[in-house]
């Protein structure tokens, strides 16, 4: 990874980040390491966007080792981080810092040779953990945009690239667009822009999906299944270039009917068979997740928003109404 920042910084004695148990995190010194001088005073904060699944997640080409590749479902859901460094004197504060976070402010300390300052983690977080809103990267990625904001360093998607490799397959929640990801690699294939955007009702079925478990599954169908994603993939791919929803809605239905086969939702037998009923211009899942939901490419009236509550309602879950993607 570069290092934007440059070289120059005096020496300084290391306050780092570790763990102390499940959730927490001390402070402690260790000497030997470089520290930023311009550190603001006052809270700092970083948030990243969550997502509802993917509107694609399948092979990026047919072939006989294909890969996972991800179109991911931007979400008007967010995590916080916040650090407030301390001008006064006492023992540190346990703060809320995830175990995968806490891994992720010391690769990115050790990367530009910084010592972080005495002071205090606060966390808040809209996105239910295990069900496919990309919780834990997003967690991951506020904790490194708050950490720019802290040594007043410019954004970079290099080294948070390069974080994400050392800890965990993700998302692309670290652009603020779409894109076409191989989430292994972590590798931005192909950017999507930014000009289309959907209104979604959704639910969240019961449960909890490892993804590193299905991942053998996944790849078995992808490889009988490759020219159907493939034809799939260059749909949704010109429906973004033409700026079309309503074909990017079709696209997203096909590659959640496909994932039917290895992780089936139980609603979506339902809403697909109603989505006319309703005037969605598609259906959407969290392929390795638990959410089902309608995208409607113009905001569902108040009495459409009462009708989809109710059928949701009989079929056992409490509609959600978010906005996603960015247009």
């Amino acid at each position: 990874m570069r290092d934007p920042a440059g070289s120059r910084r005096p020496y300084r004695p290391r306050v780092d980040v570790s763990s102390d148990g499940p959730g927490q995190t001390i402070l402690g010194p260790v000497a030997g390491v470089l520290q930023d001088p311009d550190v603001a005073v006052g809270t700092v904060s970083g948030v990243c966007h969550g997502t509802l699944g993917e509107l694609y997640q399948g092979p990026l080409r047919a072939d006989t080792e294909p890969e996972i590749a991800v179109v991911s479902f931007p979400v008007d859901r967010h995590s916080w981080v916040y650090f407030t460094p301390r001008t006064t004197a006492g023992p540190p504060r346990p703060p809320a810092l995830g175990e995968k976070s806490v891994t992720a402010a010391r690769l990115f300390l050790d990367h530009y040779g910084l010592a972080l300052p005495a002071g205090d983690w606060r966390t808040h977080s809209e996105l239910p953990v295990g069900v496919g809103m990309a919780s834990s990267t997003a967690d991951i990625v506020a904790t490194l945009r708050c950490l720019f904001r802290v040594f007043s360093l410019p954004y970079d998607t290099d080294v948070v690239l390069g974080v994400l490799a050392d800890i965990e397959r993700a998302d692309s929640v670290f652009l603020d667009e779409f894109a076409l990801y191989l989430s292994g690699r972590h590798q931005v294939v192909r950017r999507l822009g930014a000009d289309i955007g959907f209104h979604t009702a959704y639910v969240t079925e019961p449960g909890t999906v490892d993804t590193a478990a299905v991942t053998p599954l996944l790849l078995d169908h992808y490889r009988r299944r490759g020219e159907e994603y493939q034809r799939c993939l260059t749909d949704l791919v010109k429906g973004f270039d033409s700026g079309d929803p309503a074909a990017v809605a079709r696209a997203a239905t096909v590659s959640a009917a496909l994932s039917q086969e290895v992780l089936p939702k139980v609603t979506f037998g339902s809403l697909r068979t109603h989505r006319e009923r309703f005037g969605a211009d598609g259906v959407f899942v969290a392929h390795t997740g638990c959410l089902a939901g309608y995208l409607f490419a113009s905001r569902p009236c108040a009495e459409v928003k009462s009708e989809l509550s109710a059928f949701f309602h009989s079929l056992g879950h409490q509609c959600t109404f978010a906005q996603g993607g960015y247009g």
